[in-house]
């Protein structure tokens, strides 16, 4: 909140915004544990783990991160599939369905590969989940000369950033809502990647810039030079 209005011109105190927030009754939403959606037991070939939780990239598009997790509807479960830039931490590609299958992750690749367009020798970094493992999925990152990365056999922190992102939307938009239908999830889930969390909602890991600054603000400086 603090940071929120710095960045309107807002001059005020970080003690003053506590103040203030505690005397409206205020304070920040409570992040929930939620279940995890990785099957790695399957037999396919599983890569090495290439970033050993360094999670710094100097470029857009040089990493992308990459999970898998659930939403409850009255209609039954919803699953989504993120793909984030680490640099940016922006959503690059998503999608959702009602299946765990790996067509729900080559879709949110196939989106980031057609918005991003990303060169060669880029990291791609998922848990060793059967969707990411399929035959499919690796044949699509080949084909666009991606580097697979894997996390450790149940190490949630070797994605650390991914787990963030996850407990954010959770977080912030999925635990203080009711959805009736699949429809009206997938709607909101989508108002929240494109309308606020790339565009408008501040990032400390960013210094307090949304995803599009961090890349706005990448591009500017490269220009420059």
């Amino acid at each position: 909140m603090h940071a929120t209005l710095r960045s309107h011109g807002r001059r005020v105190g970080r003690k003053r915004v506590v103040r203030l927030m505690r005397g409206m009754g205020l304070s920040a939403r409570r992040r929930r544990r939620f279940r995890r959606t990785t099957d790695s037991a399957h037999a396919y070939p599983v890569a090495p783990n290439l970033l050993g939780r360094d999670f710094t990239a100097s470029a857009p598009d040089r990493v992308w991160l990459a999970d898998l997790t659930y939403i409850w509807t009255a209609e039954g479960w919803l699953y989504l599939a993120v793909v984030l830039d680490l640099f940016s931490r922006r959503v690059v590609g998503w999608a959702m369905t009602d299946h765990l299958g790996h067509e729900l992750a080559l879709a949110a690749l196939d989106m980031a590969i057609a918005r991003q367009r990303p060169a060669p020798g880029l990291t791609h970094h998922s848990d060793r989940g059967v969707q990411f493992a399929a035959y499919e999925y690796r044949k699509r990152l080949q084909q666009h000369g991606m580097l697979c990365s894997m996390s450790r056999k149940g190490d949630c922190w070797d994605n650390a950033p991914m787990e963030s992102f996850y407990a954010t939307l959770k977080g912030e938009l999925v635990e203080q809502c009711d959805y009736l239908t699949r429809d009206e999830a997938t709607a909101d889930v989508f108002l929240f990647l494109e309308g606020w969390y790339n565009r408008r909602r501040l990032h400390s890991a960013l210094g307090y810039l949304t995803p599009e600054q961090k890349v706005a603000a990448f591009h500017a400086a490269a220009s420059v030079a």
